[in-house]
């Protein structure tokens, strides 16, 4: 997973219960890191933390962000129910408060 593939762009921003405890944020990016790895559908992927923000509209109040591309959106689909990701989400589902997903397809 090393070139952005823009067929399919899925981004989701996770808001943690306890964003400040670093247990979580440990079991968090090992989980998730794992997790990618093991997925048949992901292609490429980023995952970051906000920086501070320094203009009024950038919203640094999430956690985590993903950005996950895949070949198209039944892939997409695929991997919302394959095993790796549905381990993650229930090893780490206690974590957030929140998650927000946008998928984008590409502007032609």
């Amino acid at each position: 997973m090393t070139t952005f593939d823009p067929a399919y762009c899925h981004t989701v921003f996770f808001w943690f219960k306890r964003p400040d405890s670093a247990s979580d944020r440990e079991l968090f990016e090992k989980e998730l890191k794992q997790f990618l790895n093991d997925s048949a559908y992901a292609k490429t992927c980023f995952i970051g933390t906000p920086p501070k923000a320094v203009r009024e509209v950038v919203d640094d109040s999430f956690t985590y962000s993903l950005v996950v591309t895949f070949e198209s959106a039944e892939a997409q689909q695929k991997y919302q129910d394959e095993p790796p990701h549905l381990r993650f989400v229930e090893q780490c589902k206690d974590l957030w408060d929140k998650v927000v997903v946008y998928d984008s397809l590409p502007v032609t």
